[in-house]
């Protein structure tokens, strides 16, 4: 984290901090360019810009299209008619809520549509979306589940719609990889939602995202049968015990109940072609879960991974999205 920049501490210090609109400007400029004499036009590149105070806007010395800016172009920001004063502090509500916020609850503290606090929360979920193309090495714990409503809950029409089998019929299914005490010894977890839970889908997230000679730990699930010949893999069969010396998926279910705890608890309903997105955010949280700056640090984590994303409505309402 960069010192120069100081990350509010708490909710209420963010609220106040960035109550201001030309703080938020400077602010977000800051986390952006790096300082606010080093903005850079988005368009073609040029350094050589100059601010519109009146307009809160810079303006390239450059003649070209769009060679006016705000610090919001080329973020998940853009084209949002919500200032930065709202923006900012809903960044650092959802990167710090552990069990994650509902878009009713924005509204609320914020004074927008529950429509418009629930679109700015998938904006900002593309930005926790971290991608980390590192493989896990040393014990990898690797587990699926399935997520989806509890049949009792639905009403008859939905429940014969989307139940027609037993057991992970009419939910999702997700699969995860947790690495055990990685280079700074703290557990890092992937999570990715997957067709199917048959052995070429399951095993090809495992070869990608595991080094070979890695200890990988599954429990008896048949799909995972084959792993040896590239891993130390070894198996714990749940119907006879949980925890055998180091071999177990302990470390994966804990992050598979914080996951739950909050679609269940928090969201309630979550669209199938949704759910990655709520899985980067708990991913995120949890991979960040000891920063050494806290709140503050995850919050300028996510802040300076809005540049260069996208989401629209258009996209976010589409099922193939």
């Amino acid at each position: 984290m960069d010192t120069t920049l100081t990350a509010p501490a708490t909710l209420l210090d963010a609220v106040r901090f960035f109550s201001d609109p030309d703080v938020c400007v400077a602010y977000m400029a800051k986390a952006r360019w790096g300082s606010i004499d080093a903005v850079t036009c988005p368009t073609c590149g040029n350094r050589k810009v100059h601010y519109l105070e009146s307009r809160r806007l810079w303006q390239c010395n450059t003649k070209h299209p769009r060679r006016q800016f705000s610090v919001k172009v080329g973020t998940i920001f853009e084209d949002s008619p919500l200032g930065l004063d709202k923006w900012l502090p809903a960044v650092w509500l959802i990167t710090n809520a552990k069990n994650g916020v509902s878009s009713y609850e924005v509204a609320r503290a914020l004074g927008i549509t529950q429509k418009s606090a629930w679109f700015m929360l998938h904006r900002i979920r593309l930005a926790m979306g971290m991608r980390s193309h590192d493989k896990m090495s040393g014990e990898v714990e690797v587990d699926e589940t399935f997520i989806g409503g509890r049949a009792r809950f639905m009403h008859a029409a939905r429940r014969r719609e989307k139940i027609t089998g037993t057991g992970g019929s009419g939910k999702t299914a997700v699969m995860g990889l947790l690495e055990r005490h990685g280079p700074d010894k703290t557990s890092r977890v992937k999570a990715a939602v997957v067709a199917t839970t048959r052995k070429h889908v399951l095993q090809a997230q495992v070869r990608a995202y595991v080094e070979p000679g890695s200890a990988v730990y599954s429990d008896a699930l048949k799909s995972y049968e084959g792993l040896a010949p590239d891993y130390a893999h070894a198996v714990i069969n749940h119907a006879e015990s949980y925890v055998r010396g180091k071999v177990h998926t302990n470390g994966l279910e804990n992050f598979w109940s914080l996951v739950k705890r909050a679609i269940k608890g928090t969201y309630v309903s979550v669209e199938p072609f949704h759910l990655f997105r709520y899985l980067d955010e708990e991913v995120f949280r949890f991979n960040q879960r000891r920063d050494p700056h806290g709140d503050g640090g995850r919050f300028l984590t996510v802040l300076r991974a809005v540049v260069g994303k996208r989401l629209t409505f258009a996209d976010l309402t589409t099922s193939s999205a």
